[in-house]
């Protein structure tokens, strides 16, 4: 199950568990779509991989299955992935 972060890994911009603008990678990093799209060209600089948007989550399952309340933030912000 996902663990739907709280925030942007680079910015520390909230995203809520409906938020549109969240993306992650296969391993759950997640960044807003401004840092996703802008500075990090669509991977993620943890592991390389791909930037997708992140499912939303059903509102009446978020009672049983809560969004994580655990931020990961990059101190200093992000980097671009070298390619």
């Amino acid at each position: 199950m996902l663990e739907l972060r709280p925030g942007c890994e680079c910015c520390d911009s909230d995203l809520p568990p409906d938020s549109p603008n969240a993306r992650i990678c296969s391993f759950e990093c997640t960044f807003c779509a401004d840092c996703a799209d802008g500075v990090l060209a669509g991977r993620c600089p943890n592991c390389g991989g791909e930037l997708v948007r992140r499912p939303v989550r059903p509102v009446d399952k978020l009672a049983r299955f809560p969004a994580s309340t655990v931020r990961k933030v990059k101190p200093g912000g992000c980097r671009p992935v070298p390619e």
